[in-house]
């Protein structure tokens, strides 16, 4: 594709009309450095389309005319820039192509009041509202399918996600992590108005709050005030530094697990920010749902996906199910079954085909387990008290750290209430039954009865949703997947899209 540079919004149309494919927008107000390098090159790797970058310096978000006109301006590197990054095309119109005179079209927005009321917003006035009106009206010009940003101005990007949720735009926004210098300042437009004094202030606060960070990992709490003195005896000057929920930008409840230290500071002239995400623990996805979803396919490669451990919870219970039919043990006596699960061990360990097998005592029952055998009393033994007490605790136990991901039909009920993201996966029962025929007869040459089948999962359905001890049900907060007419990598896409909405993309590079 040969490059091109656009000025004018009608060159910008008849381009878009003669494209053949979506378009990765990455809008910048130029001064480009290698934060924007990582966010071109982001959008040029994740996929075929054509990789559009906007330079275009708003006024509406600055507070005066001074600070406009002192804004770094680069335009010739910005285009060399881009072009060596991997950007298509560069659209650089001026004020007039975005904000014509006169024109009924002029769409000038607010900014949510919520996310807008804190942090920069405090001292900002109006600066996000100008951030909303440039984003629509570039949005509503280009028409793109993906929208790049960088999540060093992370109380943009949830203003931006605000609006295009709001003004229903059908665009995905790709965020990409804070891109740090290499004495840990984050990179920024503004780092070029600084002397090598005021450098070097902004280089303490970052590394104050870098180490911050560290001290939270340890000891799971942070004090602002002393953090607070700390800076100000290094002759640094706060604008704000708060510790909030990284998504409502509200102040911190005891029970939050991902929260953001963020902070504003002056260095001469200007004006810089910076923040780190925290955490007590690695966030986890818990995905329950009816027997014959898919719940283990999909976890299996979200959790290769993601990094993420693999926890098969509806293993465990198929495992000590098969345990107690091989000893034949009588789990109607419950006076034994403490002194028999205290002398059970369940492993997972991973094969060379780069899957886990299931070992109970030493034994592998990674086949044995998927019998319809032990299909049709694994519910009557999972709704055992004791049961599920002992492998609640194991699974508790697994998780203290986070990281992972699990499935089975109480994970976001019971074992991990807190999880950051929950899904119920269903589908009919039709199409449970034809998957697990399906599955089935992969493994061997025994016919299978479909009605017999579809029965089968029906009745698991009741004992599952009926059963007093942790019935399979739907966590409050879960976002529930109706599978029907879906590929696996289609389900897999899509809850990993969510969990990316959820969790910051600093957070899972760490």
């Amino acid at each position: 594709m040969n490059k091109i540079i656009i000025r004018k919004t009608e060159a910008l149309n008849e381009w878009r009309r003669n494209l053949k494919s979506d378009i990765n927008f990455i809008p910048t107000m130029g001064n480009l450095h290698d934060g924007h390098q990582k966010l071109i090159s982001t959008a040029k790797n994740s996929n075929c389309y054509t990789n559009l970058l906007s330079i275009f310096v708003n006024p509406l978000q600055f507070e005066n005319k001074e600070d406009l006109e002192s804004y770094p301006k680069t335009i010739d590197k910005d285009i060399e820039i881009a072009f060596s990054n991997g950007a298509d095309a560069i659209f650089i119109p001026n004020t007039i192509d975005i904000y014509p005179k006169n024109n009924k079209n002029n769409c000038y927005l607010k900014a949510s009041k919520e996310l807008s009321s804190a942090l920069c917003g405090l001292s900002r006035a109006g600066h996000f509202d100008g951030v909303c009106t440039v984003v629509y009206r570039l949005l509503k010009l280009i028409q793109p399918r993906n929208l790049y940003l960088g999540e060093k101005d992370w109380q943009q990007l949830l203003i931006i996600r605000n609006l295009l949720e709001e003004k229903k735009f059908n665009v995905n926004i790709i965020s990409v992590p804070t891109q740090r210098d290499y004495d840990g300042v984050p990179f920024s437009s503004r780092n070029k108005l600084l002397s090598k004094n005021e450098r070097e202030i902004l280089k303490l606060f970052s590394n104050e709050i870098s180490n911050a960070k560290k001290i939270f990992k340890k000891d799971k709490k942070i004090d602002l005030k002393q953090l607070t003195k700390k800076l100000k005896s290094k002759n640094i000057s706060i604008e704000y530094l708060e510790h909030l929920h990284p998504y409502s930008l509200k102040k911190v409840q005891a029970e939050d697990n991902i929260t953001i230290l963020a902070g504003a500071i002056k260095c001469g002239k200007t004006r810089l920010i910076d923040h780190v995400f925290l955490m007590k623990r690695n966030p986890i996805i818990a995905i329950d749902g009816p027997a014959g979803s898919g719940k283990s396919t999909i976890t299996k490669l979200i959790a290769k996906e993601l990094n993420l451990l693999y926890l098969d919870t509806g293993a465990m219970y198929r495992a000590i199910s098969w345990f107690f039919k091989k000893e034949k043990i009588d789990y109607d006596k419950d006076s034994e079954l403490k002194k028999i699960l205290n002398n059970i061990s369940i492993v997972f360990k991973s094969n060379s085909l780069y899957q886990q097998d299931v070992f109970i005592n030493n034994i592998c029952v990674t086949e044995a387990i998927r019998s319809q055998e032990i299909s049709s009393i694994v519910s009557k033994i999972s709704s055992i008290k004791k049961v599920r007490e002992f492998l609640v605790n194991a699974q508790r136990k697994i998780g203290e750290s986070g990281g992972l991901v699990a499935e089975g039909r109480d994970i976001g009920t019971t074992v991990f209430p807190d999880a950051e993201l929950k899904i119920f996966l269903t589908a009919s029962i039709d199409e449970r039954a034809k998957r697990r025929k399906s599955e089935l007869e992969l493994r061997g040459p025994e016919k299978i009865d479909f009605n017999q089948l579809r029965e089968l999962i029906r009745k698991r359905d009741f004992d599952d949703s009926t059963r007093k001890i942790s019935p399979l049900t739907k966590a409050n907060d879960a976002i529930e997947l109706l599978t029907d007419g879906y590929s696996i990598n289609e389900v897999v896409e899509k809850i990993i899209n969510i969990y990316n909405l959820k969790i910051p993309k600093e957070i899972q590079f760490e």
